[in-house]
């Protein structure tokens, strides 16, 4: 791709500001089209000119900055039911994701050991690294795919729709593994999520609901594309399920409401940028932004990085004049422990942090903090607290009680 065709892919990305109020912005700007219009052209990847016909909300729900329920809300008091029903199911695909990976976590557990692995094998046989080098950079001759690695890069954005194509062509056709694309994505994607990417690419790969795979065809492509690609004869025909020896078992689902006592501090970090929101009650003595990547320590996509820093910054900057407090930024846990004990806590409250890079590095702080005499306290939304209970099988199951579930949030 040419330095011209690269500039005009950052040009086109409509997620220049990553604040609260860009979010809310986007939200009403989309919600015209939230009804039948979403529900019928939604599949179409238009080009990163044109993404009329889906909401680009992704990025502002994934850090909070704009909630589900908010967006639920919103669509539901602009159309029936009826007419919106695909936009709210698929913003419950997300609460669904997370749900399932929150009572299936060996499954990230596998996950990060699968690609440290791979890291190894990439230093050792040159061929695999090679092919993976190819397909990272757009250079594997099929132009759908490499269009959409370099937009990926470029712009932090795929279309739904071009992801799960990607995903195949990566599984069954370059005969990639899938961890390492998913890490991809993750490094790359400013919605990018341990759960919803993680089990994305599992489900295409076949692991998610076992044997059932996603395969990426020339005339499905062409279609949704509207005719920009047609890679005929250079995919795939066929998609046999990736094994896996790993056994995921299903485990409890503990939500308890965290218990708030003593000298309270607040910690922010990239996972929940509506602390204000969460906890309209809270008066902490001091409050802690840990600017941690919320990707792990890989190295994150500029677009990426870019979108969770000025998220966490517009968290910070709400919250400083929201609560009256200071804001003290850290980018390790050591540094929150020092400012929890320097401070003589009793408890640090937080949003609740899913399973992922930044539930990884809160684990490994709680035995310090536990030995210093200091709880960790973790509120969680109602929106996942009703929702995540039913995520224990697949999407349908979560479905059917959309209803309830809308009812128990007062939508």
């Amino acid at each position: 791709m040419s330095l011209q065709q690269s500039s005009k892919l950052q040009q086109a990305s409509v997620f220049q500001s990553p604040t609260r109020r860009a979010g809310l912005n986007q939200l009403e700007a989309f919600l015209p089209n939230s009804g039948l219009h979403y529900a019928s052209w939604r599949n179409s990847d238009l080009g990163p000119d044109d993404r009329s016909n889906v909401s680009v909300l992704s990025p502002w729900l994934r850090h909070r900055l704009v909630t589900e329920t908010e967006a639920v809300k919103r669509s539901l008091e602009e159309q029936s039911f009826d007419a919106a029903e695909k936009f709210v199911q698929e913003v419950f695909w997300r609460a669904y994701f997370k749900g399932w990976l929150e009572q299936h976590p060996s499954v990230w557990t596998n996950y990060k050991q699968q690609t440290s692995l791979l890291d190894n094998f990439l230093a050792e046989d040159q061929a695999l690294r090679c092919r993976y080098e190819t397909a990272l950079e757009g250079r594997t001759g099929i132009d759908c795919f490499d269009h959409w690695a370099m937009e990926l890069v470029e712009t932090g954005y795929l279309h739904n729709h071009a992801r799960m194509w990607f995903a195949s062509i990566w599984v069954f056709t370059l005969k990639l593994p899938w961890e390492l694309g998913a890490d991809f994505f993750l490094r790359h994607l400013m919605d990018g999520d341990p759960a919803s990417n993680t089990l994305s690419w599992r489900w295409v790969a076949g692991l998610h609901t076992k044997g059932k795979t996603y395969l990426a065809r020339s005339s499905n492509i062409e279609k949704f594309t509207n005719g920009r690609f047609k890679p005929v004869g250079q995919l795939s025909a066929k998609a046999e399920p990736v094994h896996e020896s790993a056994e995921h078992s299903l485990e409890p689902l503990e939500l308890p409401e965290p218990e708030l006592f003593g000298r309270i501090g607040l910690l922010l970090t990239g996972e929940d940028c509506f602390p204000e929101q969460l906890f309209p009650e809270l008066e902490p003595v001091s409050i802690f932004a840990l600017t941690v990547d919320i990707r792990g320590d890989r190295a994150t996509g500029s677009c990426a990085e870019t979108f969770t820093k000025g998220a966490l910054s517009d968290a910070v900057k709400r919250s400083a004049s929201h609560f009256s407090q200071d804001v003290v930024e850290g980018s390790d846990t050591e540094t929150l422990c020092e400012w929890a004990r320097d401070l003589g806590l009793d408890t640090i409250v937080t949003a609740y942090v899913p399973i992922g890079p930044v539930g990884d590095r809160l684990e490994a702080a709680q035995a310090s903090l536990v030995e210093s005499g200091i709880s960790i306290a973790k509120r969680i939304r109602d929106h996942d607290r009703v929702s995540w209970p039913h995520a224990t099988k697949g999407y349908f199951k979560l479905k059917k009680q959309l209803p309830d579930i809308l009812q128990e949030l007062g939508i």
